[in-house]
């Protein structure tokens, strides 16, 4: 596993994050998840993401639960607030962040999160209100650092604007071979102010893994055949795009790289990008996902993964 810097803060990270969304605290067994915790700090993940919304709570209490007697100093743990844990409970406010982290930490079992992260923007609360209430957090250290998950560039900007108030050091964008929007100007923005990128859904909601055939019912084990996600998927499910993913083989099979190990090499080529969040409901998918970590491709795999993919973009990202 190879470790980068994340952003400007002096954390270090593993180049795969181990996530919580879906999985730990709910969908998955509970053996199932102790048990790739136990395999991610086995290859070298040491960077947990989770939220407080997963699972109403049930992620981060599960992961206090699995991480209790580890030592503290050995892992890298974030996590979110924003979207409703009660129909009163939702936003940026400063009493919603006074109260959510204090929530989180005691059902993480910990003082602190290495890095808090506001899950959407709030256009409900003024900026300057979430940015001092994210500051004293800090101050009072609660977290060490603050991040956001896919705010605008015109809000990144603003919040970076602002005067004495503490700055952020992450960005978690959707970003996967076949969602490249953040690379237009999200990426270069917080590049230029020391915000690194840990990007969610690599795997494109695991239809970069190839398991989805075009005109087939998705397995019964599968995301797709949740109703819940259906909606969510029907985009990256149409048949142009599953086809085109299915061209990918080849170039996997010729590397020695399973079809994620490609798509997280792809993703992981960009230094921009500091760690990709990866969900997993087996140990043995979490270390065929962390063998991505150093995989180098070529210029020429990387021009022939794009000329197959192209029939599955959307315009503005074709290369």
């Amino acid at each position: 596993m190879k470790y980068r810097q994340l952003g400007d803060s002096d954390l270090t990270v593993s180049e795969l994050a181990l996530g919580s969304w879906l999985t730990y605290g709910g969908g998955v067994e509970r053996q199932q998840a102790e048990a790739c915790v136990h395999k991610a700090f086995e290859v070298g993940i040491n960077f947990i993401d989770t939220a407080n919304v997963y699972g109403r709570g049930a992620a981060e209490s599960f992961l206090g639960e699995v991480l209790r007697g580890r030592d503290r100093s050995s892992y890298v743990l974030a996590t979110k607030v924003f979207f409703p844990m009660s129909p009163s409970d939702q936003g940026l406010s400063a009493a919603q962040i006074y109260k959510q982290i204090d929530a989180s930490l005691q059902r993480l079992g910990t003082d602190y999160v290495d890095l808090y992260q506001c899950h959407r923007y709030d256009p409900n609360t003024p900026l300057e209100e979430t940015m001092a209430a994210l500051t004293e957090v800090v101050q009072q250290g609660k977290a060490r650092y603050i991040g956001f998950s896919e705010w605008n560039p015109a809000q990144i900007q603003a919040a970076l604007d602002l005067p004495d108030v503490e700055k952020f050091v992450s960005s978690q964008p959707q970003y996967s071979m076949l969602w490249r929007q953040p690379e237009a100007e999200v990426f270069p923005l917080c590049a230029d102010h020391g915000i690194g990128q840990i990007v969610w859904s690599p795997l494109a909601q695991g239809v970069l893994t190839g398991k989805y055939k075009p005109g087939a019912t998705p397995p019964a084990d599968s995301r797709a055949a949740n109703d819940k996600m259906n909606g969510f998927m029907s985009e990256l499910r149409r048949d142009r795009v599953l086809s085109a993913v299915q061209n990918l083989q080849p170039i996997a099979q010729r590397l020695n790289l399973s079809m994620a190990q490609l798509a997280l090499a792809w993703i992981l080529r960009d230094g921009r990008v500091t760690s990709a969040i990866i969900g997993a409901s087996r140990p043995e998918q979490v270390a065929d996902n962390a063998a991505a970590s150093g995989v180098d491709l070529s210029s020429e795999v990387l021009q022939e993964i794009d000329q197959v993919l192209a029939p599955a973009l959307p315009q503005a990202a074709r290369p």
